[in-house]
């Protein structure tokens, strides 16, 4: 019986990876560097944003502190979202099909909480989740379990009775060494082999998922 469901946030409910991917193209573009979908997806998909900005350092030899980056990152991005930001596909179906089930959501994101609860209130789905835990609430990020260790703990269920809904490898491993069953839906990367071992199921959409759990809750 699935009663609890743990969101991701980024490529998950929200289509934001695309808009990190213009963030950090903007960036490097205004530095002469070419940057792709690809590099994207391969080497900045799914990582903290302390990660990235690192990364983008190291990688392009940006000549920027880490702060100068890092604010550079959060003003493009503020700029961005300004103009909105949209739900990934089949969310809103998915959510009522929850709270008409009876079914108890939480969010486990490394996003900040100011950003992400602005994002939920601006698309009116804030008020389907019973609590939240992002960045501030955590010691330790993906794969670190402890985000989803959290959650658990805020839904109040057996963890056999909750599922994660990740899109990214580092958020398949936090939850499988959390011990709640995973269903990753991909997003602009497809998890190694390696990683979609760790999961309970792999879907195309979010709106495949209200069949599987009608199956495991029929």
């Amino acid at each position: 019986m699935i009663r609890g469901i743990i969101f991701d946030f980024d490529g998950v409910i929200i289509d934001t990876e695309i808009v990190s991917y213009r963030i950090y193209k903007k960036i490097l573009s205004d530095f002469g560097h070419d940057f792709t979908k690809y590099d994207y997806a391969y080497n900045f998909s799914g990582k903290t944003e302390e990660k990235n900005v690192n990364n983008l350092i190291d990688q392009y030899k940006l000549p920027l502190s880490f702060d100068e980056c890092f604010d550079l990152v959060i003003s493009t991005e503020k700029s961005m979202l300004a103009k909105g930001v949209d739900l990934k596909a089949g969310v809103n179906e998915l959510l009522t099909y929850l709270n008409d089930n009876n079914i108890k959501m939480v969010v486990a994101s490394s996003s900040t909480r100011e950003r992400a609860i602005n994002i939920l209130e601006k698309h009116d789905i804030k008020h389907y989740f019973e609590g939240f835990v992002f960045a501030e609430d955590i010691s330790k990020s993906k794969p670190n379990p402890e985000i989803f260790t959290k959650a658990n703990e805020l839904l109040g269920f057996d963890k056999e009775e909750c599922l994660v809904i990740e899109d990214s490898e580092n958020g398949i491993l936090a939850g499988y060494s959390a011990g709640i069953p995973v269903i990753c839906v991909p997003d602009m990367k497809i998890p190694k082999d390696e990683y979609l071992d760790r999961t309970k199921y792999v879907v195309k959409s979010l709106e495949e998922i209200i069949r599987i759990i009608d199956e495991i809750n029929s």
